[in-house]
């Protein structure tokens, strides 16, 4: 019997034997290269995407210009006007910190004014309009900047005639209820909505942005998931790196119009 065989005798006893320091690495060893097969190769995930770059740009490109599309044909645009409000009336000779708190506090009631039902009213009469309070009210938003008087009413519809006179016209309509109903100064008017030039949504650039980012996230995230679920062999890396095995040799795979020849050949002689 030679050292190699007494060694493998030995190995075998001890194993027979129960011996714990033997069991424990034979049984560690497949854990440890389960575990390095499970992790995922962020280099290789990076190379396969670099690998599928044009594909990804392709595609990122054409949501880019389908969501363009969409927006320039398919979106109806809006348009915004606003106009302002100055809350201290024109008697106010002097502005100290009591004052402008007072006034700020006024501004925030204002703003229940234009929600009012009769200020709805008045408006749609004044502009011969047929929308309903909720919907007018959606066309409608209200500023107040912190620590000032000042109250911006934004009206924003599919015309631009009309959201210029909605915004002005809401004012006047507001400063006049005000003056009325809660034994105030009117307040005063310093500016005046203007005609919108261009719409105030949607945001081409903004929505071709999107639709890029859109399209490049959907794509990436295709091939990363058939990255993911892919386990096939490709090669000789793949057998040690999967196996954790030593690789003994390779067998070229033959083509299919070798072994056609080969098989001429083998007819002929016979």
């Amino acid at each position: 019997m030679n050292e190699w065989e007494g060694n493998r005798m030995a190995q075998k006893q001890e194993i027979a034997a129960g011996n714990p320091g033997v069991n424990r690495q034979l049984a560690v060893q497949p854990n440890k290269a389960n575990d390095e097969n499970d992790e995922i190769d962020l280099i290789e995930l990076f190379f396969n995407l670099l690998e599928h770059a044009f594909w990804i740009i392709l595609v990122s490109i054409l949501f880019a210009v389908a969501t363009g599309v969409i927006t320039v044909y398919l979106i109806k645009p809006k348009y915004s006007a606003t106009s302002g409000l100055y809350v201290m009336s024109r008697q106010d000779s002097a502005i100290n910190l009591s004052d402008l708190q007072i006034g700020s506090s006024l501004t925030m009631d204002y703003q229940e004014v234009f929600n009012n039902w009769h200020v709805q009213e008045n408006v749609l009469q004044r502009l011969n309009l047929n929308y309903t309070y909720d919907q007018l009210g959606k066309m409608i938003s209200l500023k107040n900047p912190n620590n000032t008087r000042i109250l911006y009413i934004t009206a924003t519809s599919g015309s631009p005639d009309e959201a210029k006179n909605l915004a002005d016209t809401y004012a006047q309509v507001a400063r006049e209820f005000i003056a009325a109903t809660m034994d105030t100064q009117q307040p005063s008017i310093f500016m005046e909505a203007l005609w919108p030039s261009r719409p105030s949504s949607p945001k081409l650039a903004k929505n071709i942005l999107i639709g890029f980012a859109v399209g490049f996230m959907l794509s990436a995230g295709v091939f990363v998931l058939r990255f993911l679920l892919d386990d096939r062999v490709r090669g000789s890396e793949d057998v040690e790196k999967y196996l954790n095995m030593p690789l003994l040799g390779m067998l070229p795979k033959e083509k299919k119009a070798a072994r056609t020849n080969r098989k001429n050949v083998k007819e002929r002689r016979k």
